[in-house]
């Protein structure tokens, strides 16, 4: 049977699908430099011409403006409905959850809507992801609460502050609220100016989540007061969700029950739809919208039945219908909020760029995470103007739509139309709904988070460092505070990566080396062991080694065996562990090295290899003239070698690799290697998650 011209354009696409493998040998820059002739191109003849070329000044364009990019290759056809679809779905997510989180920022409801509505309308043209909602985060939200009842709070007077005069108390929050999301949108636009999107690498995903979950309980807590029915003011400070939950309990006699029982119904409703949503997702065109069927549900019994006056049930109340006029930032506010804003800001952004990356991995292509810091940090600020408040995303909202379809931000763009219509002419019809079931929503929306507490048990059975950095950043958060949890985090996760110190190490080295060779000095070590036991023995030995000697390299030439300073030693003699084999410096990010920087790295590397620890250098790029530079500083000698250098990082890992192959290196040696190699190289602000997939599957670790 043949094949007509739609068939054989089929099997032509099939064929360009079929993998390909590149046969190469593993180049070092040595190898490479004798197998390639190199040319040598004028430096800036070369740069002149490329800095006017026309097609550098095309991409500078769309890397400012990523829609020209992706509206370049818009398949109407194929992708309009599944936006279209994908927006009206992600939009009635956005509403319910813009609502319930503008309570966990200490705002009216109707701010929430707005959160939904203004920053995706310049993300749509500045973000560089196509499937992440922008809109209201729940952790987010609750930092800016914390500033919000700081300065304004429920009970007693507001802080002294120029602009709050003749203002109502929900005027004054919102302009706290705002003021805030302008300077965090600041902090984030500049720091994509000045392209340092590579510091959020510095939260761990085991940070992340520690402090997600930690906001997680805060969020619960929060929300108690609303599910209860109780009067409740926002307390602020360390020790703040120990204070809160204490007057909860004090006042637990005075639950309204009507306004609980709504709540437990509401919370075991979507409970169980979300799960069935889960289980029959690959069945299902779009998820079961069981947060707008219940909000509808609640507003028409409350309605109906009266439910603020009859049972004393705290309601939306009165909705701002359209738009007000945009507003200036306060500066005595963002004098009094710079230390909260900071962080809001790197957890906002350090959130959607970890969403983002999932799906661009998954529908492949690329994300820039400057670019991004420029996008959000442009829609906070242009929120802000429009009295909105922190803007990110959140999982489960992309997550609706992804799944239902959605292609490109034109569902992004429809879901914040569909905000606008509820702002502008359907707002009433949410004034009658309990604050309960805004809380219940907010809490059966925390499932996620409070999983990870799960996350523990792992951690501890596979890598315990991490395990200290989940539990001190959770508990840091827990109890002192979302900002100061925070700092107290990534101090000690930077301790787990920066505190480790070679040349300490080799100190210890030399000092236990001391004392085996002396012990090796007697005439009949064995009977002297009987005799007199290694303590007593050690106690003969002194250290009279100067620094200088405990410095150079340990000298293991006279032992008669091999000595492994990773095995088990007698009790006197305690060197620090080195589950380490090989580090890998990506220099792709380089472009210049002072002769500061050169020595710093030159010794750097020798207390790495004084310590057996291999130590290779890769993706020297070759218009920076790095190794030329090395070169003429006389870096390399008889310990610093250029076939440490490699072209690229997957060069170097198969060297790794290869060996290392006949070794029995147990898991935690293996994983270190690969985390410090990989967290270097996420320092220079790139990513590999695709490439750890695929290139080194035979390290049979799970680094996702």
């Amino acid at each position: 049977m043949g094949l007509d011209s739609s068939d054989t354009r089929g099997v032509r696409m099939v064929t360009l699908r079929n993998r390909y493998e590149v046969v190469r040998p593993v180049y070092s820059e040595d190898s490479f430099a004798a197998d390639h002739e190199k040319v040598c191109r004028p430096f800036l003849c070369f740069s002149l011409k490329s800095s006017c070329d026309s097609k550098r000044a095309t991409n500078a364009v769309l890397s400012l403006l990523p829609i020209i990019g992706w509206m370049r290759i818009y398949r109407v056809r194929e992708w309009l409905l599944g936006d279209v679809v994908s927006g009206i779905s992600t939009g009635m997510v956005a509403i319910m959850q813009g609502l319930a989180f503008s309570l966990l920022a200490s705002l009216p409801p109707s701010y929430g809507l707005y959160t939904a509505f203004f920053p995706m309308l310049t993300y749509f043209f500045l973000g560089t992801s196509r499937h992440i909602s922008v809109g209201s985060f729940p952790v987010l939200s609750l930092m800016v609460g914390a500033v919000v009842t700081r300065l304004v709070p429920e009970q007693g007077a507001p802080a002294n502050i120029t602009g709050f005069e003749g203002l109502t108390q929900d005027q004054q929050r919102v302009l706290v609220a705002s003021s805030v999301t302008f300077l965090m949108g600041v902090f984030q636009l500049a720091m994509g100016i000045m392209q340092v999107g590579f510091v959020v690498m510095y939260l761990s995903d085991t940070l992340v989540s520690g402090f997600t979950t930690a906001a997680a309980v805060h969020i619960l807590v929060s929300q108690l007061k609303f599910v209860l029915g109780l009067s409740v003011p926002g307390i602020n400070g360390p020790l703040s969700i120990i204070y809160t939950l204490e007057k909860i309990f004090v006042q637990i006699t005075s639950t309204n029950i009507c306004d609980l029982v709504m709540s437990i119904l509401i919370m075991i409703v979507v409970f169980i739809v979300k799960e069935l949503n889960n289980i029959y997702k690959a069945k299902l065109p779009v998820p079961i919208p069981i947060e707008v069927i219940m909000t509808i549900i609640a507003c028409g019994v409350s309605y109906g039945f009266n439910f603020e006056e009859r049972f004393d049930v705290g309601i939306v109340g009165k909705m701002v219908s359209g738009y007000e006029t945009p507003i200036a930032p306060n500066m005595q506010v963002i004098q009094n909020s710079a230390v909260e804003a900071f962080p809001i800001a790197i957890v906002g952004f350090a959130v959607a760029f970890s969403v983002a990356k999932v799906y661009s991995i998954k529908h492949d292509y690329t994300i820039d995470g400057n670019q991004e810091l420029i996008a959000f940090g442009v829609s906070n600020i242009f929120g802000a103007s429009f009295r909105s408040f922190a803007a990110s995303t959140a999982l489960s909202r992309t997550a609706v739509q992804e799944s239902s379809g959605g292609k490109t931000q034109i569902a992004g763009l429809i879901s914040a139309m569909m905000a606008m219509i509820v702002t502008v002419a359907l707002g009433f019809l949410l004034e009658p709904l309990p604050k309960s079931v805004l809380g219940a929503l907010v809490i059966v929306n925390l499932k996620g988070m409070l999983m990870q507490f799960s996350e523990i048990l792992y951690l501890w059975r596979k890598d315990k460092p991490d395990c200290v950095v989940w539990v001190v950043t959770c508990l840091g958060a827990i109890l002192l505070g979302l900002d100061i949890g925070l700092a107290v985090g990534l101090g000690v996760e930077l301790l787990t990566v920066v505190g480790f110190n070679p040349l300490r190490v080799l100190r210890k080295r030399n000092k236990a080396l001391r004392k085996i060779k002396k012990l090796l000095k007697k005439t009949t070590f064995r009977a002297s062991v009987k005799q007199k036991g290694f303590r007593d023995l050690f106690s003969q030995t002194t250290d009279d080694m100067n620094m200088e000697e405990l410095d150079l390299p340990t000298d293991l030439k006279d032992l008669p065996f091999r000595m492994d300073w990773n095995a088990e030693l007698p009790p006197n003699i305690s060197v620090p562990r080195v589950d380490l084999h090989s580090l890998i410096l990506d220099f792709s990010a380089v472009s210049f090295l002072d002769i500061s920087a050169l020595k710093g790295l030159k010794m750097t590397l020798k207390e790495f290899i004084h310590i057996d620890v291999d130590v290779y250098i890769v993706s020297c790029d070759g218009e920076s003239y790095i190794l030329e530079k090395l070169h003429s500083c006389m870096f390399f000698d008889d310990e610093i070698l250029t076939s440490m250098f490699f072209p690229t990082l997957h060069d170097a890992m198969l060297h790794v690799l290869d060996k290392h192959k006949d070794k029995k290196s147990n898991g935690r040696v293996v994983s270190k290697t690969i985390y410090i190699s990989f967290f270097l190289y996420w320092a220079s602000g790139e990513c590999l998650d695709v490439q750890k997939k695929y290139i080194y599957p035979e390290l049979g670790l799970l680094l996702e």
